[in-house]
């Protein structure tokens, strides 16, 4: 199934995948903002999680996110833990390409993604969770029409320091009023 934008296409994420997520997933850089642990993984490690987490569970839905004019996979974003009896999903979103960073790519691939989630999956809210010190996600969040639903307070140590994860949420109702 595909989803696009004028400068994006999201596709399922398949099993031939796995390299290109392995070098986002390899990239501390990448990781830094949105990754609890920050690791290194062999391959096989990283084909294993793919296949068993990211497409063997049918609570979640991955798509790798490609940049039309070049065709080149940009990211990945996924609606994960999907509870289909109450209608809520967690959505996340990595942009791997360094090279698109700050150029609209990830607001662009959320909307799709929440396009996606409430108006093909009829979910009733999608949620997330974000690292308090990732201001410009924070940010994108907020102008998609999440709110803060609370935090959990130093709830990671990342560079010496503690940090809260913030928990935000959006619902259809309020995404269809503001598209």
């Amino acid at each position: 199934m595909l989803f696009e934008s004028t400068r994006i296409i999201l596709r399922k994420m398949t099993a031939q995948d796995t390299e290109i997520y392995h070098e986002w997933r390899n990239d501390l850089e990448v990781m830094q903002t949105t990754a609890p642990f920050l690791d290194v993984y062999n391959i096989r490690e990283t084909e294993e999680f793919v296949n068993q987490i990211i497409l063997g569970s049918q609570f979640s839905k991955s798509y790798i996110i490609v940049e039309k004019e070049s065709n080149k996979a940009i990211g990945i974003t996924s609606l994960i833990n999907i509870d289909y009896k109450n209608r809520n999903a967690e959505c996340i979103i990595d942009i791997g390409d360094k090279e698109t960073w700050g150029k609209g790519y990830g607001t662009e691939a959320m909307k799709l993604i929440l396009d996606f989630g409430f108006l093909e999956m009829n979910l009733h809210r999608i949620f997330l969770r974000v690292f308090s010190f990732n201001s410009r996600a924070i940010k994108l969040y907020e102008k998609l029409g999440f709110q803060q639903e609370g935090r959990s307070r130093e709830s990671f140590f990342r560079e010496g320091k503690w940090h809260d994860i913030i928990h935000m949420s959006i619902l259809q109702k309020e995404y269809f009023n503001r598209n």
